[in-house]
């Protein structure tokens, strides 16, 4: 999470115009009035009719230190075209909580009421942090409206993924205010990382055992796209070096395919030279079979005996080039996790190492993550967050000890005390 100071650094000033739909978590957007002012913001608060059945546009008068608007028709403030005085004024537009309804009406350009018709007349940008059901989120046409508003230039901030208020889990919570907060930051804070150039590896790699069978890893390369899009987000161009995964290329990223671990070393070793920092968050099969059956393989009623041979180490070989980028490894460990990432980080002769607990719902295709990020003087500990929201923690670190090393400062002398964690919130949608 972005410190007072750096948010300060972003958000002060800027011109926010708040809008809140219906939903029970209309209420987070309380907290997220009071945040967003912490950071420096001027924020004006606009609520939908259903928006109002759960917190009163007094609550929001009180934080924003503003008055509240909730109708077209208010003829006090419509006398003077209010509407299009707010739609001027915002600087910025975000809704939180963001329903399916309001997401819809958005994507087809209706102006039904104050908030849509803001958003039509505004040439703001709109940051969106969605919150319904889950699937209502997985719908199709919900998805396909997201895509035009992207397609749009909309931000999404979330959803993130948990308990429902409806005894249900899964996609769809309001991301915490917090979070909301650091992704405004990222797009308005200083770009730790303008100029810089980041290569990021991420997802499994598939070793093809016949044309229909592989050996493979859970890595659903969620934590490796959201790394990406923190890089961007912080002013770098990225390159996302891919395994065979079905996630979006975040915005701004260059993204290559590949499948095999052999095929990964090739491209990412064809851009290291190149590249500033590389964040290898791929995780990358150990082994691969000596020989590819041409054709799929029969039962014969007995064992079969595969012969595998060692892959290629990717993290090793960009470590070890004479013009080597700022290097940064992952560590997936079961058991043991700073023991081994320290050795993998003094063996590889890497810069820095995050690791973290994988299987029995941790890591692995998981939408929240942990992580400890270790260096050769230090340990960081992040706590369980969103893997977007812990990205952009990550990246900011990572941020700030590649330049201390260039400035022939180490890896800074903060790290060499324990830092005290992230405190662990109390999540509800």
């Amino acid at each position: 999470m972005a410190s007072q100071h750096e948010a300060r650094n972003g958000l002060a000033g800027l011109r926010i115009l708040l809008g809140v739909s219906g939903g029970i978590a209309a209420y987070k957007a309380c907290e997220l009035v009071r945040r967003l002012r912490d950071a420096g913001a001027e924020v004006r608060v606009v609520l939908t009719a259903n928006a109002a059945r759960f917190v009163t546009p007094l609550t929001f008068q009180a934080l924003s230190g503003q008055p509240v608007r909730s109708g077209l028709w208010d003829e006090a403030a419509e006398a003077a075209m209010g509407h299009l005085e707010l739609a001027h004024w915002a600087q910025h537009i975000v809704i939180a909580p963001a329903s399916a309804d309001v997401i819809a009406r958005l994507a087809h350009g209706f102006a039904t009421d104050l908030l849509t018709t803001l958003c039509l007349a505004s040439e703001a940008p709109l940051a969106i942090a969605p919150a319904m059901n889950l699937r209502m989120w997985a719908h199709a046409a919900t998805q396909a409206n997201v895509a035009v508003l992207r397609s749009r230039g909309a931000v999404f901030l979330g959803p993130a993924e948990g308990r429902m208020a409806e005894p249900e889990s899964g996609p769809g919570r309001l991301l915490e205010p917090h979070d909301i907060v650091a992704g405004l930051t990222a797009l308005y804070g200083p770009k730790r990382l303008a100029g810089k150039r980041v290569l990021v590896s991420a997802g499994p790699t598939y070793e093809d055992i016949d044309p229909v069978r592989f050996i493979g890893n859970r890595s659903s390369g969620r934590m490796g796209f959201a790394v990406a899009q923190a890089a961007a987000e912080q002013g770098a161009n990225v390159q996302l070096v891919a395994g065979p995964v079905h996630l979006t290329t975040p915005p701004g990223v260059a993204r290559v395919d590949v499948r095999s671990a052999r095929e990964m070393r090739e491209a990412v070793m064809a851009r290291a030279e190149g590249s500033d920092i590389y964040i290898g968050a791929a995780a990358v099969g150990d082994f691969r079979p000596h020989e590819i059956a041409p054709h799929k393989l029969k039962k014969n009623g007995g064992a079969l005996t595969l012969s595998l041979d060692e892959n290629p180490d990717i993290l090793a070989g960009v470590a070890a080039l004479a013009r080597r980028p700022f290097v940064v490894g992952f560590a997936a460990e079961t058991q043991n996790i700073e023991t081994y990432a320290r050795a993998k980080l003094e063996r590889k002769k890497l810069d820095l190492i995050a690791a973290n607990r994988v299987g029995e719902g941790h890591g692995f295709d998981a939408c929240e993550n942990e992580i400890l990020l270790i260096s050769r003087d230090g340990i960081e500990r992040f706590a369980r967050a969103d893997k977007l929201a812990l990205a952009r923690q990550l990246v900011a670190r990572i941020a700030e000890k590649a330049q201390a090393k260039n400035e022939g400062r180490g890896t800074g002398s903060e790290s060499r005390r324990k830092l005290v964690p992230v405190r662990a919130r109390t999540r509800t949608r």
